[in-house]
C-alpha cells in the first residue's frame, strides 16, 4: 500500500482498466480516454471464484502477461482531489482483495492524436496468485466461462461485454485472443448471444 499511498497526494491519478473496468467503473472520476499500453498481453488466465465464479467453480478472468511485442487496449479513468482515497479503497477491495489483483504502473497512450502519453495505475494479476489458473487452449477456456457464475453475474456476460466494448470503442484493432474465445463459446451456446448490452453510452467512451 505505500506506492498507493504516495498516489493520494497526488491531485490527479490515471487508473487502467483492461477488463471489467471498461464498462463498468463504479467508482467516480473526472474523465476518461480510450488507449492502450505497450509491453503486455491481455489474457483469460486468472481465476475468479467471486465475481464470475465460486470455489468448486473458478471463473476465468482477464489479467495482463508481459510481451515486449503486444500491446492492449482499453480505458483510463481520471480521478482528482477528493475522489482519489475513495477510489482507491473502492479498487483496493474489488481488485486486490477479492480479486487477488496487485498494482503497477504502467504508461497510457490515447488513440486520440496529439495527446500525450499518461502515468496509470493498473491491476495485474500473477502467477504467484492461488486462484491463477495459467494458459489453456481457447476451447477449454471457452468450456469453463460457459459453466462458471458468480456474485455478479455468468462469466460469459463478462466475455461478451469485454467483446462488446473492444467491437465498439477500438474497431480498427484484432484482439484475437479475445474474440477466439467469444466464438468459441458463442458457437457452442449460440443462445448467449443475447446478453442484453450495456447502455452505449457506458462503452462508447468520450475523452471530456
Amino acid at each position: 500500500m505505500k506506492f498507493q499511498d504516495d498516489l493520494k497526494e497526488r491531485s490527479s491519478l490515471w487508473i487502467f482498466g483492461y477488463g471489467s473496468l471498461v464498462w463498468k467503473p463504479d467508482f467516480a472520476y473526472e474523465r476518461c480516454k480510450i488507449g492502450y499500453i505497450k509491453g503486455y498481453k491481455r489474457r483469460f488466465w486468472h481465476g475468479d471464484d467471486f465475481y464470475r465464479g465460486d470455489k468448486e467453480n473458478p471463473g476465468r478472468v482477464v489479467t495482463l502477461v508481459e510481451d515486449q511485442e503486444a500491446c492492449t487496449w482499453g480505458v483510463a479513468y481520471e480521478v482528482t482531489d477528493s475522489e482519489t482515497e475513495a477510489s482507491l479503497q473502492y479498487l483496493n477491495m474489488r481488485e486486490v482483495v477479492l480479486g487477488g489483483y496487485i498494482t503497477e504502473t504502467v504508461e497510457f497512450i490515447p488513440k486520440d492524436k496529439g495527446q500525450r502519453p499518461l502515468l496509470a495505475l493498473v491491476y495485474i494479476a500473477t502467477p504467484d496468485n492461488p486462484i491463477y489458473l495459467g494458459p489453456a487452449s481457447d476451447m477449454e477456456i471457452a468450456a469453463q466461462i460457459a459453466k462458471c457464475s458468480g456474485k455478479t453475474g455468468h462469466n460469459i456476460e463478462y466475455l461478451v461485454r469485454l467483446a462488446e466494448f473492444m467491437r465498439l470503442s477500438c474497431p480498427e484493432v484484432e484482439d484475437e485472443h479475445l474474440f477466439s474465445i467469444e466464438a468459441a463459446v458463442l458457437n457452442t451456446f449460440p443462445e448467449c448471444g443475447g446478453i442484453k448490452s450495456p447502455d452505449q453510452k457506458t462503452l462508447l467512451l468520450g475523452t471530456a
